[in-house]
């Protein structure tokens, strides 16, 4: 995805997120609070970037999106890929700006490494990874996202 898509900071998303990981500070939830107000207005909790997938139009995981045609296959750059041999290994945050409520984040994505080890049961893992990053309205990097996925060569036996 190399052109990316927007992704805009709403006050009430940035409250549910909070709410959603059991996180009260006010400085999610109250711009008036002396916290807030000291950081210059209401900020997003961490890992609140994730929920740009909600923006990313052909996010082949969400599966409720009306859509034309199917859904876009999976690039295999971080995810784990399909076809019951990929998954999820690792999710990795650097945080570089503060993002606030009323910010526009362009959210651009690439490929990062890829390398290989040897398993025990499924034979060859192959790592890739896909590194995201969140830049402001004013260009400025707030968050580089790195997801690592791993597939298997083959199927695992029982």
């Amino acid at each position: 995805m190399a052109d990316g898509f927007e992704f805009p900071v709403d006050r009430t998303q940035v409250m549910l997120f909070a709410r959603a990981v059991l996180d009260g500070r006010p400085e999610f939830t109250d711009p008036h609070d002396p916290a807030t107000v000291a950081l210059g207005g209401m900020v997003t909790p961490p890992t609140f970037v994730q929920c740009s997938a909600h923006y990313q139009p052909d996010y082949a995981l969400d599966l409720t999106r009306p859509r034309k045609g199917p859904p876009p296959a999976h690039r295999g750059d971080g995810g784990g890929g399909g076809l019951g041999r990929g998954l999820h290994a690792e999710q990795h945050y650097e945080y570089h700006h503060p993002i606030h409520v009323g910010d526009t984040l362009t959210v651009t994505n690439r490929p990062g490494e890829r390398w290989e080890k040897e398993g025990r049961r499924g034979g060859k893992l192959l790592f890739s990874e896909s590194i995201t990053e969140y830049r402001n309205q004013d260009g400025v990097l707030c968050v580089t996202a790195r997801s690592v996925g791993v597939q298997t060569e083959k199927a695992v036996e029982q």
